[in-house]
């Protein structure tokens, strides 16, 4: 074969050592995590934390020190948090050392595969369709080499590139093929920090942190008029003692912050990323974790989704206008074999053909164009062997290639409803450079494929009709092929796909009520995916778009979560958010899982934290309005807090939960938690107040009938969080009211915690104030769960690991 690119060697060894030398390297930090440093100061150095920590020496200070329980447990909390992200970061490193890119550099006339930190100035890296380009240079070679510079421009058309035009960083090959000069490496590079925020961990943006931050932005407010107004009214209540004064105002303020709700959000997703990486899926982003719970419409790619990548030649039909001077079929598989050599970075399709076709007898390719999913064709003007004459042979879509109403096309559709693929071979005397080469094609053949389905798809569509999230399968190929091999899958909506030149224009509203409607779209070019993505999302759908190739690029980055095969191009694995490496697509239903139990276990204990800050913020009031001692000291906090939130809330959020998430996280957890809290708070006062009314006892025993009545509301609470019960749930609950009994009856941990019950009124009437409590949160549960909006109703089956 003769090619029409010249034949440039690269850099000798000798001039990379003198590069490397000269510091003259693709030197850029490449980190799919935080660094350690950054983990520990994000866990200590929190709002949180200096607010806990100010009142954990003043209470040092004050003493006693059982009365400073709390800043233990913050310590061992952020503990807690800085190893479980630290055990995240090293998961994703492996990870992301296992997916990383590896550029292909010509030094010495060999190709060698590389690092993209091992690239150095004036290496000659080569260029094939799917590379991401991660540094910049000038075109030293190029044969029909199309790249995509969206991602820097935003112009979705590519740009096509001839030798001694520039390339930049963070462009992606969308045809053809070459090899470009590197003009700058490193941090010089133009867009080379895109290439590491590409493969970066990180805690952007979400409606779970946002909301969560809005909250606690709140209560921040709340802290210093409430600390002021209980010192001045414990002051005046223990007559100056100013000892005992801040204890109760420490007492106040510590259970209105809910610092271990932001630990627990951490703990979740770190967890959760953790547990995706033992299933070889490399989360990018943290968010996209819970972006997958909100998901309500998974776009597919059937190539490489649906099918496996590799296809096999099932036959090659020579169809009767091609040239009856013997030997058709002869040339038609020399044409074929000559067409694998001329692209140097086939695609499934045509490494097929070349497995079937590896001889060319003689015929030479003078000119090539690559595949491309805009025109949907390949092509080379080749030198037959037989005559010596130049003609261009064009292989690709029949229903492109051909004219409405052409007799082979009633053939195609007959067999791509089998769900085969069929491409076309023709000839035609136009050359491959003018501006349309099919004017005066000849149908020489259909090369009839057969793709091979992933024996895990059905499966993997069956779970998500059972969690009523939509399967929209859009490719580039045949509709009624594409139609034929969702149907064996069980695709509901299958067996009436929809060929995507049929769609209307991307403005109006008929494009997005056509998505709706049909579950199967072929001949979907790679702008029409985007625009459909864009469709769904207008009527308010979540969208995940799956992929593996460049045409997918632009759907992927405009998705709300973009899920990318590991074995895809750079380009899709560098806009993804979540890339599964071992390519399978059973994978996707333990990610969606994974998001929902992590979303659905955090609004499940923001529950919890937030009554105890109603509750605290009530009882502050209370006290500061009634000028009387404040119930509690920050021991009984402690208690209370460790029992029916802490030691809980850590094993709530890691239980199994598969109910998709919605938004309205803040106005859900709220309408709950402030009525919950009020009770809550109201009832441990009422009995406080009674008990003080009896004069026979003294403060000890009034703040503990008051501790007992809002432990039992606290643990009601979480009883009702903790539904729908599963044994061990039960048992966890159990255990809880266990502990607090023996807080108050064991000796040493009465006198530690100066806890004693006297007499038996205010006990019982303490219990029955908690028991009405109770009985007022079950009917606030139940207004709760009938005034919200309620998710569709799902089988909640999990699936198999």
């Amino acid at each position: 074969m003769t090619s029409t690119l010249p034949t440039l060697t690269g850099l000798t060894d000798a001039e990379v050592a003198q590069r490397v030398a000269a510091g003259q390297v693709n030197d850029v930090p490449l980190r799919s995590s935080r660094s350690t440093a950054e983990i520990v100061r994000a866990n200590v150095f929190t709002r949180f934390n200096a607010i806990i920590g100010s009142l954990f020496v003043v209470i040092l200070v004050v003493g006693p020190i059982q009365d400073g329980l709390f800043g233990f447990i913050i310590v061992a909390n952020t503990g807690i948090g800085i190893v479980q992200e630290l055990r995240a970061k090293k998961t994703l490193d492996n990870l992301a050392v296992i997916g990383e890119a590896k550029p292909r550099v010509r030094r010495d006339g060999r190709t060698v595969a590389v690092s993209n930190s091992e690239v150095v100035l004036g290496d000659l890296v080569e260029l094939g369709s799917g590379d991401k380009i991660t540094v910049d240079g000038e075109v030293a070679e190029a044969e029909g080499l199309e790249i995509d510079e969206s991602l820097l421009t935003g112009e979705a058309d590519p740009v096509h590139k001839k030798p001694g035009d520039p390339v930049l960083s963070g462009s992606f090959v969308v045809a053809g093929g070459g090899a470009f000069t590197t003009t700058k490496v490193g941090r010089e590079a133009y867009a080379a920090q895109l290439a590491e925020e590409a493969s970066r961990f990180t805690l952007v943006q979400s409606e779970l942190r946002s909301g969560i931050d809005t909250i606690l932005r709140f209560i921040t407010y709340l802290l210093i008029p409430t600390a002021i107004g209980l010192v001045l009214s414990q002051l005046y209540v223990s007559r100056s003692d100013v000892r005992e004064a801040i204890r109760r105002m420490v007492a106040g303020i510590v259970p209105m912050v809910p610092e271990g709700l932001v630990l627990l959000t951490s703990v979740a997703f770190a967890i959760g990323v953790v547990r995706l990486g033992r299933k070889q899926c490399l989360v990018q982003e943290l968010p996209a974790i819970e972006g997958l719970a909100r998901v309500d419409t998974v776009c597919l790619d059937k190539t490489g989704t649906l099918t496996e990548g590799g296809m096999d030649v099932e036959e090659v039909r020579v169809l009767g206008s091609a040239s009856p001077e013997g030997g058709r079929r002869e040339d038609v598989e020399h044409a074929l074999g000559a067409l694998g050599t001329a692209d140097p970075r086939p695609n499934a399709s045509l490494q097929a053909i070349i497995d079937a076709y590896p001889e060319t007898a003689g015929w030479t390719v003078v000119e090539a164009a690559a595949f491309s999913s805009a025109r949907k064709w390949s092509g080379a003007e080749l030198r037959e062997g037989t005559t010596g004459a130049v003609a261009t042979w064009l292989l690709g879509a029949p229903d492109v290639l051909l004219p409405p109403g052409s007799p082979a096309l009633a053939e195609v559709d007959e067999l791509g409803a089998q769900g085969l693929r069929v491409l076309l071979l023709a000839r035609t005397p136009t050359p491959l450079d003018a501006p349309d080469p099919a004017v005066g094609l000849v149908p020489q053949a259909l090369v009839v494929l057969r793709q091979r389905v992933r024996p895990d798809a059905a499966d993997t569509l069956r779970y998500f009709e059972r969690q009523n999230v939509a399967a929209k399968v859009i490719s580039g190929d045949n509709a009624l092929s594409v139609g034929a091999v969702a149907s064996s899958l069980g695709l509901p909506g299958a067996q009436d796909p929809m060929d995507a030149r049929r769609l209307p224009d991307a403005a109006t509203e008929g494009l997005a009520d056509a998505v709706e409607g049909h579950s199967v779209f072929g001949r979907v070019t790679p702008q029409q995916k985007r625009d459909m993505v864009g469709a769904l999302q207008s009527r308010g759908h979540h969208v995940a778009m799956t992929g593996d190739g460049v045409n997918d690029v632009l759907a992927l980055k405009d998705a709300d979560i973009g899920v990318a095969m590991g074995s895809g191009s750079e380009a899709t694995r560098a806009v993804a958010q979540i890339v599964l490496l071992d390519n399978r697509f059973s994978t996707l239903p333990l990610v969606v899982a994974e998001g929902r139990r992590v979303i659905g276990n955090i609004e499940r204990v923001a529950n919890l934290f937030l009554v105890k800050t109603v509750y605290a913020v009530l009882l502050a009031l209370a006290t500061i309005i009634c000028r009387v001692p404040y119930p509690f000291l920050p021991r009984h906090s402690t208690v209370l807090s460790g029992l029916t939130i802490g030691i809980p809330a850590f094993f709530l959020a890691l239980a199994p939960n598969n109910e998709r998430a919605r938004p309205g996280f803040v106005r859900r957890v709220l309408r709950f938690a402030v009525p919950a809290g009020i009770i809550a708070g109201g009832a441990a006062f009422t009995s406080y107040m009674l008990a003080r009314a009896n004069h026979t006892t003294g403060q000890v025993a009034d703040t503990s009938t008051a501790t007992l009545t809002l432990f039992i509301v606290a643990l009601w609470v979480l009883a009702i969080i903790a539904r729908p019960y599963a044994l061990w749930k039960l048992v966890l609950v159990a255990l809880m009211g266990l502990g607090f009994v023996l807080v108050m009856t064991v000796p040493w941990a009465q006198n530690f915690f100066q806890l004693h019950l006297e007499g038996w009124r205010d006990p019982w009437t303490g219990a029955l104030v908690g028991v009405v409590a109770g009985v007022m949160l079950e009917v606030v549960w139940r207004y709760v769960k009938i005034g919200l909006p309620q998710p569709p109703s799902v089988r909640t089956r999990q699936p198999q690991e």
